[in-house]
């Protein structure tokens, strides 16, 4: 289980990591908090701030918006593939979540990117009567078919 933004939380918790946005803790003090077998992911919104990441004690990377979302009240500006792209090629090993908009159509474009994988709200959640449906839908949408595992 990974907590969103309450390093509080997840230390009573016991959980296995969290995930950090731009205000919050900063990523050395959670590390030195949570230990080093947490899992810590870093939310990033431009480039600039991707490769300042790519320096942080963190174990993954997000990305995004990449498209316009509605899920937050004031999001970042939309980034799209071509941001999505060129932090694929400056992340190191880190592994890279694109995250922000991401639908059945466009699921697949995400991970061709490079993108090691996708966070997804409004597609999966948005009708509560077919979450275990729409989970499926999405997991088709966005399986690279086998003769085809290009990245961008």
């Amino acid at each position: 289980m990974i907590i969103n933004y309450r390093v509080d939380i997840a230390l009573a918790l016991k959980a296995d990591g969290f995930h950090l946005g731009q205000t919050d803790i900063p990523a050395p003090a959670a590390r030195q908090l949570l230990g080093n077998e947490a899992i810590i992911g870093f939310s990033t919104h431009n480039i600039q701030q991707a490769m300042l990441a790519t320096s942080l004690p963190v174990d993954y990377l997000a990305f995004g918006p990449v498209f316009p979302t509605s899920t937050k009240e004031n999001p970042d500006p939309s980034t799209g593939l071509t941001a999505l792209r060129e932090v694929c090629a400056i992340k190191g090993s880190l592994p890279l979540v694109g995250i922000g908009g991401i639908t059945f159509s466009n699921a697949l474009e995400v991970l061709k990117t490079g993108a090691a994988s996708l966070a997804v709200i409004a597609a999966l959640v948005g009708n509560g009567a077919k979450i275990a449906e729409n989970m499926s839908k999405m997991l088709t949408a966005a399986s690279i078919p086998p003769n085809d595992q290009s990245t961008g």
